[in-house]
C-alpha cells in the first residue's frame, strides 16, 4: 500500500509522544545509550509536520546497537539496518501508518549529530525560516500526495540550505 502523504499543524502532543518512545529506547539501549534527542519537524514547535516522530539517540558503540535488534522488533519497529547512510542504525514503526523513526548514530559520528542538532535549534530559534519550511512541506503535500520521493526531492535543496545556515549560525 502506498502512504499518503499527510502535512499536519504543529501538535503539542508530540513531545509526550517522544518522552514516551525515549524511555523505551534508554530501556532497550542500556548502558551503551549517551542521550536521546527528539529531532525533526515533529520536535520544532509551530511547525507542521508529517506525523512521525523522529528520535536520534546517541551511543558508545553501534556494534552493540545490533545485538538488541529483536528488542526493538518485539516494541513493533522494523531494523532496517545502515538504510543509505554508513555507521547509522535506522527504524520504523507503524508499518504504513507510521509514527516512529528512529536514527542511532555513534557518538564518532559527530558531523551527522551536529547537523540534526543545529537544523532542528535553528528552526525552533527562526520565525520566518520555520514559515517558509512550512509553507514548502504543504505545497509538497498536495503537489506529491503519494509520492513520497516527489516530496522529499522536493524539500530537498531547502533543506540543505537551511542545514547550512544552522551550523553557521551555531558554530558562530
Amino acid at each position: 500500500m502506498v502512504r499518503q502523504i499527510v502535512v499536519t499543524e504543529y501538535d503539542p502532543e508530540w513531545v509526550s509522544m517522544f518522552e514516551a518512545e525515549a524511555e523505551l529506547v534508554w530501556q532497550i539501549l542500556g548502558k551503551n545509550c549517551i542521550a536521546v534527542h527528539h529531532i525533526g519537524s515533529t520536535s520544532v514547535p509551530g511547525l507542521a509536520a508529517k506525523p512521525i516522530i523522529d528520535i536520534l539517540p546517541v551511543v558508545y558503540d553501534i556494534g552493540q546497537v545490533d545485538a538488541v535488534k529483536a528488542d526493538f522488533e518485539k516494541i513493533g519497529y522494523e531494523y532496517l539496518g545502515e538504510f543509505g547512510i554508513v555507521g547509522r542504525r535506522f527504524l520504523r514503526k507503524g508499518g504504513d501508518q507510521r509514527s516512529h523513526h528512529i536514527h542511532i548514530f555513534s557518538e564518532d559520528h559527530l558531523g551527522e549529530i551536529e547537523r540534526h542538532l543545529a537544523f532542528r535549534d535553528y528552526l525552533r530559534t527562526h520565525r520566518e525560516a520555520r514559515e517558509e519550511y512550512a509553507r514548502l512541506k504543504r505545497m509538497l503535500a498536495q503537489k506529491f500526495p503519494f509520492d513520497n520521493e516527489g516530496y522529499c526531492d522536493g524539500k530537498d535543496e531547502f533543506v540543505k540550505k537551511l542545514e547550512k545556515e544552522a551550523l553557521a549560525f551555531f558554530r558562530g
